[in-house]
């Protein structure tokens, strides 16, 4: 299965280009817990590994979305599907490094900076342990791409120049300093942006960001993910699959880094689509 490689510009309603890129699915927690899930953050590690399967016979590999620009600016990214992993929730490492070793795949993991060690304290319900530093050094080291989801998962949305320097490029810093290596992805808390956030994210250096959605317009540092429900089976995966080269359909492709189409203006997740 492979996205189409048309090359025709196409705008949106609002008369933004969007740039073409293969699938990218977006989950959050790997857990086999059974415990409330009110805000349909959790899959289970048999969910997570029924997918792979099914996308390794469908001639599809997953891998991080820094690794998937990289073969698509190659030229060499048709067998390649984006899987990203948001909030950097304790259970990745016990529960999806195994199953993505298992499958030969990576991942994005994108890290609330300021929260290394702590819980979810943005989301109202079940708290949830997140990675601590050493968590967040054994993803980077068995293979996967670690990003920013700011500090503190704050909503970006008409946050003031300051308070948005702060918690984009402070949190790529904290990272950095955990990793001691380059951060280069970013991810919306929520998917909310607006074009000062995007902006934000461009300065403090990232070489890409994702939003929460896969209709939405979006340049290098806007890509559109689909969500991924916890009982999300078979089927309704290839229909996200379906749904996303629909959606790309003539699309121009991603432009190489440093690149740049229009800017956004004010978004925000879409209810359902799942962006924490």
């Amino acid at each position: 299965m492979s996205v189409p490689t048309g090359a025709a510009e196409h705008l949106d309603a609002e008369g933004r280009r969007r740039v073409r890129i293969p699938p990218v699915l977006m989950y959050h927690s790997v857990s086999p817990s059974t415990g409330p899930d009110p805000h349909r953050v959790r899959v289970s590690p048999e969910l997570l590994d029924r997918h792979l399967r099914l996308l390794g016979r469908l001639g599809l590999r997953g891998t991080s979305l820094g690794e998937l620009l990289a073969a698509q600016e190659r030229g060499a990214a048709s067998g390649l599907v984006g899987l990203t992993f948001d909030d950097g929730y304790a259970d990745f490492a016990e529960h999806a490094l195994p199953v993505l070793a298992r499958h030969r795949a990576t991942a994005t993991l994108y890290v609330v900076a300021g929260l290394v060690g702590g819980r979810n304290s943005w989301d109202e319900g079940p708290r949830l342990d997140l990675l601590d530093a050493d968590g967040v050094r054994a993803v980077a080291a068995a293979g996967h791409e670690v990003g920013s989801h700011t500090l503190t998962h704050a909503d970006l949305r008409g946050l003031d120049a300051a308070t948005l320097a702060h918690e984009v490029g402070g949190s790529r810093a904290v990272l950095q300093d955990v990793l001691q290596a380059d951060v280069p992805g970013f991810c919306y808390p929520w998917g909310r942006f607006d074009a000062a956030a995007a902006d934000a994210v461009r300065a403090a250096g990232y070489d890409h960001a994702c939003v929460t959605g896969d209709r939405l317009p979006g340049d290098r540092f806007t890509l559109p993910r689909a969500y991924v429900a916890p009982g999300d089976g078979a089927a309704l995966l290839l229909a996200r699959l379906a749904r996303h080269r629909w959606w790309m359909r003539g699309v121009d492709p991603a432009p190489a880094r440093g690149e740049r189409a229009e800017e956004p203006g004010p978004r925000r997740g879409r209810a359902g689509e799942g962006g924490r």
